[in-house]
């Protein structure tokens, strides 16, 4: 039996997909938000683990360009590739990502910070998972 063919879809398409997820959450979860949601073409490989492993699918970002979400096009490509994600999943994994993205802004509005926390819970599971040193150490 051979494994599903995987969807890929193009940077315009999951802009699309992206923008009927966006539109479908509530406008609050937007505000103060002033560089948007930014989907970019590039993949973002986790430099922590093994080339292919771990890809970062989106960040919420607060610098000197503001309060934005990034999410990686390529990252969410490359695991569609890997995984045989078909486009239900596609939309599943955007839908998830950008939630998450936003959770963390709404908890930076708030000084709140548990989903930091357990962000770096689960990343240093998947470090001992692979085997590599927490970056703690």
């Amino acid at each position: 039996m051979t494994e599903p063919q995987a969807v890929m879809l193009t940077i315009d398409q999951v802009n699309d997909i992206l923008d009927e997820i966006a539109e479908g959450f509530p406008p609050a979860l937007f505000q103060e938000l002033n560089g948007g949601v930014n989907l970019i073409e590039e993949a973002k490989p986790d430099p922590e683990f093994p080339p292919g492993e771990m890809y970062i699918l989106g960040e919420y970002c607060d610098d000197l360009l503001g309060l934005y979400v990034n999410l990686y096009y390529g990252s969410f490509a490359a695991l569609a590739e890997k995984e045989g994600w078909d486009r239900e999943t596609w939309e599943d994994e955007l839908r998830i990502t950008l939630s998450h993205e936003l959770t963390h802004h709404m908890e930076n509005l708030s000084g709140l910070h548990a989903l930091d926390d357990r962000d770096a819970e689960e990343l240093a599971a998947w470090r001992e998972e692979f085997g590599l040193a927490s970056s703690e150490e």
